[in-house]
């Protein structure tokens, strides 16, 4: 596994989506062919020793890093979608944010009771997405064993809205 200085890949927008933000762009982490396989290599490698049967990446971003390393394990990838995107049954959870409400979906027969989850994402912020995205894994039967993400924002501390869960991210801001 090749060792790469990450940081140095995402762009840093302030005042972007609003001011007072510093946005972590992985834009141009993606575009860098060799940095975005050292990327999905390094977590490829953080997760595979969770053992889990399937991936579950939540839109968007999510699947950018869940579905190549759901193909490097040699298992299947199941996407989290927001209300009306997926065209069959689906099971649904909705989880307040700090300006209203939002809502996630699965197709229902996407996982299986006992199945091991491993959830992965761009970025961990203050959990909300995360956690709703386990519950509703959890409503299947199905069983997260880790969260993985590319980015975490310490400073907001979304690991203590997952707590119990096995965390690992790339880069910690």
């Amino acid at each position: 596994m090749k060792i790469v200085d990450f940081d140095q890949y995402i762009r840093v927008i302030e005042d972007f989506p609003k001011p007072g933000i510093s946005f972590k762009d992985i834009t141009t982490l993606l575009k860098d062919g060799e940095a975005y396989r050292a990327a999905i290599d390094n977590i490829v490698e953080q997760v595979k020793g969770y053992q889990p049967d399937i991936i579950v990446g939540p839109e968007a971003r999510g699947f950018l890093l869940g579905a190549p390393v759901a193909y490097a394990l040699g298992i299947g990838f199941v996407p989290v979608r927001k209300p009306g995107k997926l065209p069959g049954q689906t099971v649904s959870e909705t989880y307040e944010l700090e300006y209203g409400c939002d809502t996630l979906e699965v197709h229902a027969d996407a996982l299986r009771p006992g199945q091991r989850v491993a959830i992965l994402d761009d970025l961990l912020a203050t959990g909300g997405t995360t956690s709703a995205t386990a519950r509703l894994i959890e409503k299947t039967g199905a069983q997260v064993v880790s969260m993985g993400f590319l980015i975490e924002l310490s400073f907001l501390e979304g690991r203590k809205k997952l707590q119990g869960y096995d965390i690992f991210s790339l880069l910690n801001y």
